[in-house]
């Protein structure tokens, strides 16, 4: 390896830290709780639409429906 002056080595850790600076702002970023939120509910928005999620939409307001129903029975 060749020898490096300081000045190369002062730009490697002035790139370095601008590479970094950028990770960790991308990453505060992605996982911002108002972009998890939104992403969670879009894809929840989407699952709904598939048959499948329709099934689980149905069979979880059965499944309310029922808890609601003896709840109020045994009052």
């Amino acid at each position: 390896m060749p020898d490096r002056t300081a000045d190369q080595i002062q730009g490697d850790i002035v790139a370095a830290r601008a590479a970094l600076a950028r990770t960790v702002d991308e990453l505060a970023y992605r996982t911002s709780p108002k972009r998890v939120l939104g992403r969670t509910k879009q894809s929840l928005r989407e699952k709904a639409r598939t048959p499948q999620g329709q099934a689980v939409i149905a069979g979880a307001s059965a499944l309310l429906l029922v808890v609601l129903v003896r709840r109020f029975r045994k009052r």
